[in-house]
């Protein structure tokens, strides 16, 4: 029996992006081994695709081992539309209410710029996130900040760069 990563070509890769390996030999990670083992286990508990409170976003306690994998799997959650994933992983203070996506929007990569430590239970991850709308490249360079409270990690809020 193969590994799911030896199956990562065969299976559908990961919006985000993230390889597998190193050099000439890296790979990109199938969805279910990468992004999806988070974004899927919130639909899986059940979230809700319209939360109507904070308790009703809690997801289960297997959530992104770090800030970096967060902002990942919320980049993949962007380009699925998963409101409720994103609702989820989003913090009580900044939360928005609602979120609408542009069903037009096609997005086109993830580059992860930088990750780093900015306290024992705080962390940033410098981004750029690249789509096209209505034929217009889009290009979103973004310093995002996260926390963790309770073990999990939730993004907070991001500074934008032109």
């Amino acid at each position: 029996m193969r590994s799911s990563l030896a199956n990562a070509t065969a299976a559908p890769p990961c919006p985000c992006g993230r390889l597998h390996g190193s050099g000439s030999r890296a790979r990109p990670l199938a969805f279910a081994d990468c992004c999806g083992r988070y974004v899927d286990h919130a639909a899986a508990a059940g979230a809700p695709a319209e939360p109507a409170s904070p308790a009703e976003l809690a997801l289960p306690s297997a959530g992104a081992p770090d800030a970096e994998s967060l902002m990942r799997s919320r980049y993949t959650a962007f380009v699925l539309q998963r409101a409720d994933y994103l609702q989820a992983t989003w913090h009580a203070s900044t939360r928005p209410a609602h979120l609408d996506f542009d069903p037009a929007a096609q997005w086109l990569g993830l580059a992860v710029r930088d990750h780093r430590s900015t306290g024992e239970d705080r962390a940033e991850v410098e981004f750029v996130a690249r789509y096209r709308v209505g034929g217009r490249a889009v290009r979103l360079h973004e310093r995002s900040r996260f926390v963790r409270e309770a073990g999990r990690w939730f993004y907070v809020d991001g500074d934008q760069t032109p």
